[in-house]
């Protein structure tokens, strides 16, 4: 039967489908996953193997290159980047980009990285394989305290984070920037050699004495009672009472009276953390798979709210990247377009057709959307920056099929027809060219689709989207369409004169007749307005993802390898200051930086999928800085720039806005390979002098860095 005349005529059934498809649309548009970017496959793990007190070159040979040999067997692999630092190595595992599980990969990863492990050195710490590189964090709250300890505020963050984890839209829960506390026993060599005792043995005795030693149990009756002997270490004062046997000697000392004992924290430290200048600890909140952004930043706000009363005064929390009002920002921009929409659908068609079928084909628009979401929520497809963009490329192009529906029925309608065959013949007539229009509308972005790429995967919902929408809105347009034009629309019969006769229609005759007449003149225009076209599309600036409108952006600080993290600090709090003072908000700044937050030593979380953190490294600090507008985001940039230039010459500074798209770390890389570091070194050099040369280049680095100097003992 034909789809158009069963609607017409089981029209309690036709009600009762839009019914259905109205509210569980609206349910599954209420259940729809939020996040500000679409689902994307991180590729990368990274593996980390720390070697205390080993050289850059030591590392490379000792750690880092047999790890990249074992890696290197994997089938899926498309390349590894690896930095052998003093002490430390990091290794990036990046895989093929045509590969989508990637739990088995990272799976043959470990075991590879495992049976390695036995052939590094014995003092290496790892490796450790994280896999979980790619994981987004888009709420950090900063944790401050005047007055309290970093001890105490890491007790207050460890509180938070069992809070947060409670959430059930929360996956992970991260620290950034706690200070790591040790025991430290300090000591006079001269002293220690008036008692003929080393230190050697003195570690010997404490490693001795702090241990668990398994007790036993008793049997008393019906009961059986575990023992537990004491033994191990449980506060200072147990260590400053710890009885020492002087070697050849038969009396005793406590370890407190041969040492300093004192609890501190770990000296140089591997991290640090500034908020708005002040000393803090990051709070990073990562939103679970398929979860909603918008009730997670709801729940973490309640929660910190209420922790703000329980906590005393001088503990403060601030939210330095809240992604949830971002999405929120997003999905209210398309609520707003979709009214505009219906508006202007509404005045233009009663304008021109008139008030009921204004009213007729404005519906598709709401129509066609709900249906789209019941579609999204079957495949999986959630509301993110891309999707709700391809709704919004939607709209245009979706209320076309209903407004060719409904003239053609009036047509025909006042050709004298009933609404009834009027509707069905019109259906009948522009089925397949209104498929055809709708597919080959939704086949331009197809390309995007079928890119086997990371931005192919970005992108794809843009085709997946818009076809589904495309799709809905040819489904109602021969359904529900007609079904409606039957009961609302109504057209005088008038055969003779088809409403051809009015003035614009004598002006289109003539004008159309012009045009045949004088064919050649008319592929001339045609021509002219094709090269007018082509040459304006050179003055339209060549961009895949659009700039970015976030009201923030990120800094990135590098001196030199070798600088110590406390001068890293200096650096960080002088550029601080210099914010602090010309550019923070305040009575005579209404616009500005509103807040900031420095990880010294770190590249802090990944707040946003287009951002790579760098690995841990004293000579490196990461900033993001908030303001009140995104337009002069420039314009402070270059003040900040131009600042840490003049006052900093050996610091590298990198400011940019946050992209839109996968995570990119430059527009242009080169990756340069060999054996010889100084013939490596050498064509780098004169490779940045041939880069330095080309008009619109800046910050020109590279991953080695500057030599740094060492002392080699003999």
């Amino acid at each position: 039967m034909n789809i158009t005349r069963a609607a017409i005529e089981k029209d309690r059934i036709t009600a009762v489908a839009l019914i259905i498809i109205l509210f569980a649309g609206l349910a599954a548009y209420r259940n729809m996953s939020r996040a500000e970017d679409p689902g994307f496959i991180i590729r990368t793990a990274q593996v980390v193997t720390v070697f205390p007190g080993a050289s850059p070159e030591r590392i490379e040979m000792l750690v880092t290159d047999k790890l990249e040999k074992v890696i290197q067997e994997m089938p899926e692999l498309d390349f590894v980047k690896s930095d052998s630092k003093t002490g430390v190595s990091v290794l990036l595992v990046n895989i093929k980009e045509s590969y989508k599980d990637m739990r088995p990969i990272w799976d043959d990863l470990r075991r590879k990285v495992d049976r390695a492990a036995g052939d590094l050195p014995e003092d290496v710490i790892g490796p450790i394989v994280n896999d979980e590189f790619g994981d987004v964090f888009g709420t950090v709250i900063t944790l401050t305290g005047e007055g309290f300890t970093p001890a105490e505020l890491k007790d207050i963050a460890d509180e938070v984070r069992d809070e947060l984890l409670l959430i059930e839209e929360v996956a992970k829960v991260d620290l950034y920037g706690a200070q790591e506390e040790r025991i430290f026993v300090e000591y006079n060599n001269a002293r220690l050699a008036e008692l003929g005792f080393s230190p050697l043995q003195m570690a010997q005795i404490l490693t001795s004495r702090n241990i668990i030693i398994p007790g036993g149990e008793v049997t008393a009756g019906i009961e059986r009672i575990v023992l537990e002997p004491s033994g191990n270490f449980e506060t200072v004062d147990d260590l400053r009472r710890t009885v020492i046997s002087l070697p050849g000697r038969s009396e005793v000392v406590y370890l407190d009276d041969i040492a300093n004992i004192h609890r501190g924290y770990i000296d140089p430290p591997r991290s640090m953390l500034r908020a708005n200048g002040d000393t803090a600890l990051a709070i990073a909140v990562s939103l679970r798979e398929g979860g909603n952004i918008i009730a997670l930043g709801e729940n973490v706000k309640a929660t910190i709210a209420r922790l703000q009363t329980v906590y005393p005064i001088g503990i403060e929390f601030d939210f330095v990247a809240f992604q949830p009002d971002e999405v929120d920002k997003k999905v209210d921009d398309f609520v707003g377009n979709l009214r505009q929409a219906i508006i202007v659908v509404v005045a233009v068609m009663l304008l021109f057709l008139g008030l009921r079928t204004g009213l007729v084909v404005a519906s598709l628009i709401p129509m066609a959307i709900i249906m789209a979401f019941l579609v999204m929520s079957v495949f999986k497809i959630g509301l993110d920056q891309v999707s709700l963009a391809s709704l919004i490329i939607a709209l245009g192009l979706l209320v076309d099929n209903a407004i060719v529906m409904v003239e053609s029925i009036m047509v025909q309608m006042s050709e004298g027809k009933s609404a009834v065959q009027a509707s069905v013949d019109s259906a009948s007539e522009l089925r397949f060219p209104l498929l055809v229009a709708s597919l080959t509308t939704a086949a331009a972005f197809l390309p995007m689709f079928l890119a086997e790429s990371t931005t192919g995967e970005y992108v794809a919902p843009l085709f997946k989207v818009v076809t589904i929408t495309l799709l809905c809105s040819w489904i109602l347009g021969l359904t529900m369409i007609p079904w409606l034009a039957v009961r609302f629309v109504k057209v005088k019969s008038d055969p003779e004169k088809r409403g051809y006769d009015s003035r614009f229609y004598q002006r289109y005759r003539r004008t159309l007749i012009f045009a045949l007449k004088h064919r050649a003149l008319s592929v001339a225009l045609i021509l002219v307005v094709f090269v007018i076209a082509m040459t304006g599309f050179g003055y339209v600036p060549q961009i895949f993802f659009p700039r970015s409108d976030k009201t923030f952006f990120k800094a990135e600080f590098e001196l030199p390898l070798g600088t110590s993290i406390e001068r890293t600090e200096d650096v960080v709090a002088g550029i601080g200051d210099f914010i602090k003072d010309e550019l923070l908000v305040g009575p005579d700044r209404p616009e500005g930086v509103t807040s900031w937050v420095s990880y010294i030593g770190e590249g802090g979380p990944r707040f946003v999928g287009a951002f790579d953190p760098e690995p841990p490294s004293p000579n490196y600090a990461f900033a993001l800085v908030n303001t009140t507008s995104y337009k002069p985001i420039d314009d402070y940039m270059a003040r900040i720039d131009s600042f840490a230039f003049e006052r900093y010459p050996d610091l590298t500074t990198t400011l940019t806005r946050v992209e839109v798209g996968p995570p990119i770390q430059a527009p242009v890389q080169v990756r340069i390979l060999g054996r010889d570091s100084d013939v490596i070194f050498a064509i780098v050099d004169r490779l940045k002098q041939l880069i330095q040369a080309t008009p619109g280049t800046r910050n020109i680095t590279d991953d080695w860095g500057r030599r740094a100097k060492k002392l080699l003992v003999k």
